[in-house]
């Protein structure tokens, strides 16, 4: 019995020795689990940032894992109704007629009747603010007869805007296990809607809609939460998590970012905010000096667009004077300027966008040739943009006036000039 008696003060000892193990081992585990990235602790999670003009990546987690896209699906149905809008198939007040299958659709819907019509821009309010999955099944079946061949229709759309990993199966984005996308496709998706149809983008800036005596709250939250968001499109069943893809411009830049898999939608929205915040510190537009003194600051060229130039600097000395971005052994011969209006996924919009420049400013392009000429930009086929043979001067002062008319525009010289 002595034995114990020599060990008894030493239990409590070991004891909490013990315990504070335990604690520490607790601890170091929390801290852990914190400084692992949301996809290891979450199978849904994915998200990407990008540079919207010019593509570039700022943040990606697991962008290429094919996950379900939910109500994101619904950004290519409306994509497919701007481009049937554009080609006259439907008006802003053609109505499409609900079927039996369409009214079966399960909630979020406005549960259309079998019978009833809704009109187009209706439609296209429903599927923004609502998010409603009966009218997702009436656009599909008024353009292409029914939903599966409508949603071929959309997958082969999406691997022309080069959504590689992306297979639709239904207009609505309600649960099938083969119909898949990617955060890397739906940046994609979001910036290719805006490019190919700004006419029609102010739709997803919507806050509210009223239809039938009731109002409809749009799901996206950030629209007033975060400064300089425009749109696009939120996402939700419960195999995909909280999904959200989300565009802003603060200060000249314009970010786009996809989140899928959140657990919640106050969380997924906060998680979004802190992604926007933290690349728009990140992605400050390239400055550029002997810019007129009058007007705005035209937007300086982006390094895609400078790469297409012939450049391969992607960043200017914050003084570089104008003589110096000219091509080498033009000293004595004034270099001849070239603006760009913009690159589109359509030929189409590449002339309207020509002919709108050139209405804009016609004392200085009326009788400038405009140059529409097919790039590819990464993957990505584009009709680009431009009016060549300017004087600096004069580039500068049409992208001046394009700027104060709120269209895009950057001046940069000629690649080939002149030479002694």
């Amino acid at each position: 019995m002595e034995w114990t008696k020599a060990i008894v003060p030493f239990l409590p000892a070991r004891k909490s020795f013990q315990l504070l193990a335990l604690f520490l081992l607790l601890l170091a585990g929390f801290f852990l689990l914190l400084a692992s990235p949301p996809a290891a602790a979450n199978p849904r999670y994915a998200s990407i940032v990008m540079e919207e003009e010019s593509g570039r990546v700022l943040f990606s987690r697991s962008a290429d894992k094919q996950l379900y896209p939910a109500s994101l699906t619904k950004i290519m149905t409306l994509y497919m109704m701007f481009e049937a809008l554009e080609k006259g198939q439907l008006t802003k007040t053609t109505r499409m007629k609900t079927s039996r299958v369409a009214a079966s659709r399960s909630p979020s819907k406005l549960y259309l009747k079998p019978g009833e019509t809704i009109q187009v821009e209706d439609a296209i309010l429903a599927l923004v603010t609502k998010s409603a999955n009966d009218v997702a099944t009436v656009v599909a079946e008024h353009l292409a007869g029914d939903e599966a061949s409508f949603a071929i229709q959309m997958t082969k759309k999406a691997k022309m805007l080069g959504m590689r990993r992306t297979i639709f199966k239904n207009a609505s984005g309600l649960p099938n296990r083969a119909q898949k996308s990617t955060a890397r496709d739906m940046a994609r998706l979001g910036i290719a809607i805006r490019r190919d149809f700004p006419q029609y983008f102010d739709y997803f800036k919507r806050r509210s809609w009223r239809f039938r005596g009731r109002v409809y709250s749009n799901h996206n939250k950030l629209l007033s939460r975060f400064s300089g968001t425009d749109g696009i499109k939120t996402g939700y069943t419960g195999a995909s998590g909280f999904n959200l893809v989300a565009t802003a411009e603060q200060n000249g830049v314009r970010l786009i970012g996809v989140v899928f898999g959140g657990r919640k939608s106050s969380s997924r929205d906060q998680h979004m905010i802190s992604l926007l915040t933290r690349q728009f510190k990140r992605a400050q537009p390239v400055q550029i000096a002997s810019l007129p003194a009058a007007g705005p600051t035209p937007r300086p060229p982006l390094p895609v667009e400078l790469a297409a130039a012939g450049r391969t600097s992607t960043r200017l000395p914050a003084q570089q004077p104008a003589a110096a971005l000219a091509s080498p052994g033009t000293a004595d011969t004034p270099a001849s300027w070239v603006i760009q209006v913009g690159s589109y996924a359509r030929r189409i919009n590449a002339h309207k966008a020509a002919v709108a420049a050139r209405r804009a400013v016609p004392t200085m392009l009326e009788m400038v040739p405009a140059d529409v000429r097919l790039v590819t930009r990464g993957a990505l086929p584009l009709w680009r943009v431009r009016f060549a043979g300017l004087e600096e001067d004069q580039a500068r002062a049409v992208c001046a006036r394009l700027y104060r008319m709120g269209n895009a525009c950057f001046a940069l010289p000629e690649t080939t000039s002149k030479t002694g």
